[in-house]
């Protein structure tokens, strides 16, 4: 028995640690089917002022919110998408101007944009920053900065 025991958890840490490898396979979370997440400001046609930061909350409902590198059931951190898609199931989120990192667990932001119509979005990331299974996602919402 202890054997069958030792060599699954020898499988499972070697499978956590080819996920991180880079090239490795990542594999998505498990997030309950009932979670969500949303964007409570601000709305979806909020018109904010150009040349100064505007706060972003996020919200998130039926999880529960871990930094990066922590693995813990039915919890991740957020993502924000700007001007730009989901990424493809089962791929990291990228790091980037359009796809921020929320990694120490954080629920809002202060954002600045250049004038003109945005796109924002919220994806929850696992502790490696792969989308849950199913994703955990805000609807897409547009602003305009004026």
């Amino acid at each position: 028995m202890r054997t069958v025991f030792a060599a699954a958890a020898a499988m499972a840490m070697a499978t956590a640690l080819m996920a991180l490898l880079p090239g490795g396979p990542a594999s998505a979370t498990a997030a309950p089917a009932n979670a969500y997440c949303y964007i409570g400001w601000p709305t979806d046609g909020q018109v904010v002022a150009a040349g100064k930061p505007f706060r972003v909350w996020f919200g998130l409902r039926h999880m529960g919110v871990a930094p990066k590198g922590v693995a813990f059931n039915n919890t991740g951190h957020h993502h924000l998408l700007i001007d730009t898609e989901l990424p493809a199931a089962g791929e990291a989120i990228p790091s980037n101007r359009n796809h921020l990192h929320f990694g120490a667990g954080e629920t809002e932001t202060m954002l600045e944009l250049p004038p003109g119509q945005h796109t924002l979005q919220l994806l929850m990331g696992d502790e490696n920053h792969v989308p849950h299974m199913p994703p955990v996602q805000s609807k897409k919402i547009t602003i305009t900065v004026r």
